[in-house]
């Protein structure tokens, strides 16, 4: 029964991050890099799972020193925290790929701003353990992932007419350019926003009426 409860809580603390509080479609956090970074799948795949990285190593970090860290100074200590393993992802994808170093731009140093990171650093880890804090911040940054892939994958089909660099509509093709540019980061984002709040509310909806019948019976 134990086991049952903690593979439970486990899961939802996980999926927290995933869906009910994912950082880019219910918070709205980290807009700057989403809508810069996602004109393709596989920038954003990489921004994704470099900010997943900052994210899981930073928080196991402040959770372990959580009862160490002066509270005077603990914006700072997290801040100090997040710089050196995003230092460390930012020589990483220069060792790995120049060219996608510099797609990303500036966008990985500023990492350390990201107010995702910085704020699961405030309100979750510093007041956690190290195993809830890793499993909630894996959740976060597959969250964060899942909505930059979104954007990238659509973005790159529509402007560009292939997926991942793979050509899929052959040479016919005439590429949506405004996708790949500012204003289609917005406007796709806008639609999945309006996709994934029309999603929670039919969720919401079933819910209450489950709840009703219950009641009713």
């Amino acid at each position: 029964m134990k086991q049952k409860q903690d593979e439970t809580l486990t899961l939802n603390v996980f999926t927290e991050g995933l869906w009910r509080e994912n950082p880019v479609f219910v918070m709205l956090l980290g807009m700057c890099p989403v809508l810069a970074v996602s004109n393709t799948g596989f920038n954003a795949l990489a921004m994704g799972l470099a900010t997943t990285f900052v994210l899981v190593t930073s928080g196991a970090i402040v959770s372990l020193l959580r009862n160490i860290i002066p509270k005077q100074a603990r914006i700072a200590t997290y801040i100090i925290i997040i710089a050196t393993f995003v230092t460390i992802v930012d020589y990483l994808i220069q060792a790995i790929s120049l060219e996608l170093y510099n797609a990303l731009g500036a966008f990985i140093q500023l990492i350390v701003v990201n107010c995702i990171i910085l704020g699961r650093a405030e309100a979750y880890a510093s007041r956690q353990r190290l195993v809830k804090t890793v499993i909630n911040a894996l959740g976060m940054g597959a969250g964060f992932t899942l909505a930059l892939l979104c954007l990238g994958i659509v973005r790159e089909v529509l402007g560009a007419g292939s997926l991942f660099g793979i050509d899929l509509f052959g040479p016919r093709f005439e590429p949506w350019v405004i996708m790949i540019l500012p204003a289609g980061g917005f406007i796709v984002l806008s639609l999945l926003l309006l996709g994934f709040n029309w999603i929670n509310q039919r969720i919401s909806a079933r819910k209450e009426e489950t709840g009703t019948h219950h009641a009713a019976g």
